[in-house]
């Protein structure tokens, strides 16, 4: 019994020292040396120009083109007569009202006399200079008077002739504030005008709608009633409202009855056609910190580059600020490559 038990043990025993003594090969492989890198294969792209936009909606205020803005130079006279109500047309010159001119006409009549008094007085020293019968100065006072009254009836005149308020544009009469019996001062115009009757819209933009708008792009306009117009593009502002981000456009109507000034109206705009930097939206990337994408450098390192977008169509996104076009970018599965990374950069053509 205890020589077998002794005979199994040794058994046992030669076993495990054979698994113990095996080959190398079975061995576990040595860890790799320290700074060595492997490069991680990722798609990438490039930046590139491409007409996006597809048309976009905005709304905004029905305004004159052109408003010319009416009342009195004078002050203290009573209004007399008001010839145009408010959505009158009217022409270049046409009286609009009329000044109460009874008490000037009586100050311009002896205004006439006192300066005709005064050129006869000065004709009458004409050729009495050097004779001794008056001083040179005498002679240039009366002189000087004559002059002077006759310029204090120029200034009556041309009053009266002010006394008749005009349109200085021809165009149609939006406002009227000035009714018969007031009294003329203040700053406040009495009409309001707008030249020739034209009304556009000015439209509200997004910022990144904006950046694709151009002058002559066609629009659409619709207003409240169900009137359609088509206008365009007339002016671009530079501008953008730093709290609403928004900037203005101005687009130029038809002369339309249904047009008001003061309204509201909704504009879609035709597609531009504009060439913007853009990048497929697979290459975004967005965290906490906002839009970025992941560049390629000469060295096929990844760099994180943060961008603005604009206008999106087709797959695509503009960069409205972001790396320069001919850019290599990664597309998908850049959240697992970090900045600094070395890449194996495998080009993918743009569709």
């Amino acid at each position: 019994m205890t020589t077998r038990y002794l005979i199994a043990t040794a058994l046992v025993c030669a076993g495990v020292g054979l698994t113990a003594c095996g080959d190398k090969k079975d061995a576990p492989e040595a860890a790799k040396p320290a700074g060595a890198e492997q490069a991680r294969a990722v798609s990438i792209t490039r930046v590139e120009t491409r007409a996006l936009g597809g048309g976009f909606k905005a709304s905004g205020q029905l305004i004159p083109r052109e408003e010319a803005a009416v009342g009195s130079e004078l002050s203290g006279y009573r209004v007399a007569r008001v010839f145009v109500e408010e959505g009158a047309w009217v022409k270049a010159g046409q009286p609009l009202a009329q000044l109460d001119n009874t008490l000037l006409r009586a100050q311009i009549a002896q205004q006439a006399a006192v300066a005709a008094q005064a050129e006869a007085e000065a004709q009458r020293v004409t050729g009495l200079a050097g004779q001794g019968m008056l001083s040179q100065e005498q002679i240039e006072s009366r002189r000087y008077a004559a002059k002077a009254q006759a310029a204090a009836l120029a200034e009556l005149q041309t009053r009266d002739r002010r006394m008749t308020i005009t349109a200085p544009v021809s165009g149609r009469v939006l406002e009227r504030t000035v009714r018969p019996g007031d009294v003329a001062g203040g700053t406040t115009p009495w009409f309001r005008i707008a030249r020739d009757g034209l009304v556009e819209l000015n439209a509200e933009v997004n910022e990144a709608d904006l950046s694709s708008v151009r002058i002559g792009q066609p629009v659409r306009v619709s207003v409240p009633g169900g009137a359609t117009v088509s206008g365009e593009v007339r002016i671009v502002s530079p501008l953008i409202d730093t709290t609403t981000r928004l900037g203005r456009v101005r687009v130029r109507l038809p002369l339309n009855e249904a047009l008001r000034s003061g309204g509201v109206a909704s504009a879609e705009f035709a597609a531009s056609g504009a060439q913007v930097p853009a990048v497929p939206e697979a290459a975004l990337r967005l965290d906490a910190e906002g839009a970025s994408l992941m560049a390629v450098d000469d060295q096929n390192r990844a760099r994180q580059i943060p961008v603005k977008t604009g206008l999106r169509a087709g797959g695509w996104v503009q960069l409205i600020d972001g790396p320069a076009v001919g850019t290599r970018v990664l597309l998908g599965g850049s959240a697992f490559t970090l900045d600094g990374d070395k890449v194996k950069p495998l080009e993918k053509a743009a569709r």
